[in-house]
């Protein structure tokens, strides 16, 4: 979001030259990231959240009760007033988006107080009205309304227990796992990025040495004699299914018994060399994660895409044929889903439609 509470001191700096964008820009971030009800202080009368609060505390003082602590007023702005429920809610909010802000209650308060400033400076200069801020605050609506609609639509999609499992017992090959040894040799044919490797017969009898070692227990380190040269995996690496370029997937997979060796690839360039340590199959416990997210991304993209039939679209084909991006255009538009303020986008890693 861009209104980030770690670095507002540096925005000047970092934000366009006019003072009166830099401000619009508060007011759209300050909006898009949905706290309507804070910015309705700046906006109502200068007695609505006073008469509230001192309601709270003659209700409080007539039943006998203490006041809770979220109705603690913690900070006035001129004549508004910010309870302690109120501003944690807006910092807990805006950390769930940006990460934790490493700045005291002291430094954020300070900051919230800044934003809100220049959000009432806008109002009163009847920014809010213009062009340019009507644009972005109405880009930034319907990108709230799409990401509450995408989460609802999100959560509907979340498979059940038995419908991961089911698909589990489907699949079942897709969740086997090998454990593997690499050995790279460089060699000095046409194009080799080492002009002083091996020769094709020296990488060929020095990966026979090094497999001896490997079944005898010694240590194959002490068959290199220049390290630029060969490269040996510190520990065996385990890869699921999916997990390896094609080629590299259909060697390992095609190994059976634990110690096997099979030659990769081997060119004028590389030699280099797999060794199957060991073969098991994920359990269903250990990939629910992944499969749970695969299920849910997939009714998820249905979901759009039936919402996209059911509207209807339609686009020029002329015109978007075009490979010219549009004038003035340097980042993509947001997809549905968690996303920033028309002044700050970023790529997610969600579904497409």
């Amino acid at each position: 979001m861009d209104v980030d509470l770690r670095s507002w001191d540096e925005r000047p700096a970092i934000l366009p030259r006019s003072v009166r964008f830099a401000v619009n820009a508060a007011v759209s971030s300050f909006l898009s990231i949905g706290f309507l009800s804070i910015v309705c202080l700046a906006q109502a009368s200068s007695g609505t959240v006073a008469a509230n609060t001192s309601s709270s505390a003659a209700t409080a003082s007539s039943t006998g009760a203490s006041t809770s602590p979220g109705d603690r007023v913690i900070m006035k702005i001129g004549d508004k007033q910010v309870t302690q429920a109120q501003f944690e809610q807006l910092i807990a909010d805006l950390e769930a988006i940006q990460g934790p802000a490493e700045l005291s209650r002291k430094q954020l308060g300070e900051k919230f107080a800044s934003l809100f400033i220049l959000a009432q400076a806008a109002t009163a200069d009847h920014l809010d009205s213009s062009p340019e801020v009507v644009r972005q605050l109405a880009i930034d609506r319907t990108q709230i309304l799409s990401n509450a609609e995408f989460f609802k639509l999100k959560d509907e999609a979340k498979p059940t227990a038995e419908q991961i499992s089911a698909y589990y017992n489907a699949h079942l090959e897709d969740y086997d796992v090998v454990t593997l040894r690499r050995v790279f040799i460089w060699e000095k044919g046409k194009g080799s990025l080492h002009p002083n490797g091996l020769t094709p017969e020296e990488a060929n009898a020095l990966a026979q040495a090094m497999k001896q070692a490997y079944a005898s227990g010694a240590d194959p380190k002490k068959l290199i004699k220049d390290p630029e040269l060969v490269h040996l995996d510190e520990k065996p690496l385990t890869f699921q299914r999916g997990e390896m370029p094609a080629e590299m997937e259909k060697s390992a997979f095609a190994l059976q018994k634990p110690g096997e060796w099979i030659e990769l690839t081997n060119t004028p360039n590389t030699l280099i060399l797999l060794q199957l340590v060991s073969r098991s199959r994920r359990t269903l416990s250990e990939v629910t994660p992944q499969i749970e997210k695969k299920l849910q991304n997939e009714q998820l993209r249905e979901e759009l895409k039936a919402l996209k039939t059911k509207t209807g679209v339609w686009m020029d084909e002329t015109y978007f044929a075009s490979k010219a991006p549009v004038t003035g255009s340097k980042t993509e538009p947001d997809a549905p889903g968690p996303g920033k303020s028309s002044t700050e986008r970023g790529e997610k890693d969600e579904p497409q439609p």
